[in-house]
């Protein structure tokens, strides 16, 4: 390849490279400082990530039925919040601490309840599911309620932005050694 020839590669590379960054600035501080956060998530002294309570047994035997211990979480969520939706999304079943985690579907509030006793052990703000919502774009598909196909279309975006980046920002390292390597033989 002749030098006329790296230079409009390298002219084309520093394009992309500085458009791209420039487009989706505000997303690579997102997605870089959300993922800090989820790194750090589980040493955050419990405020990303809330500390794991201990129920009373972790033997299945001692424990309510699954009926009963959802029955008292949406018990304690209509009496103690009863603004928020008791639409459960997932219950965690966590037999080596004796509890089960419930989450819900429209907030990022969460419940510990003891398995033996069925009683609501904590309340929990979920900060690290808000960061992973914002982290990956499905925060977007949950307030604007769209099947999942933004999360899709960001972290496609984001993955190709940053394979792009990592090409270019080599090509950019790269190429001007090259081309000095080849002036001095």
């Amino acid at each position: 390849m002749n030098r006329a020839k790296h230079n409009q590669v390298l002219k084309t590379a520093r394009k992309l490279h500085r458009t791209t960054g420039a487009l989706l600035f505000v997303f690579f501080f997102l997605v870089a400082l959300s993922g800090l956060l989820l790194g750090w998530k589980k040493n955050s002294n419990g405020y990303l990530l809330a500390k794991t309570e201990k129920g009373t047994s972790t033997q299945l035997d001692a424990w309510k039925s699954l009926a009963e211990i959802e029955q008292s979480a949406l018990q304690y969520m209509h009496k103690n919040h009863h603004k928020l939706s008791s639409e459960i999304d997932r219950m965690e079943v966590r037999t080596d601490k004796g509890i089960i985690k419930f989450t819900f579907k429209n907030h990022f509030v969460g419940l510990q309840v003891d398995g033996a006793t069925a009683k609501v052990l904590s309340t929990e703000i979920r900060r690290a599911d808000f960061i992973e919502n914002l982290h990956d774009g499905s925060i977007i598909d949950r307030y604007l309620a769209t099947n999942g196909w933004f999360k899709v279309f960001y972290t496609t975006v984001m993955g190709l932005s940053l394979l792009l980046f990592t090409i270019t920002g080599f090509w950019l390292w790269y190429m001007p050694n090259r081309l000095k390597k080849a002036k001095r033989v």
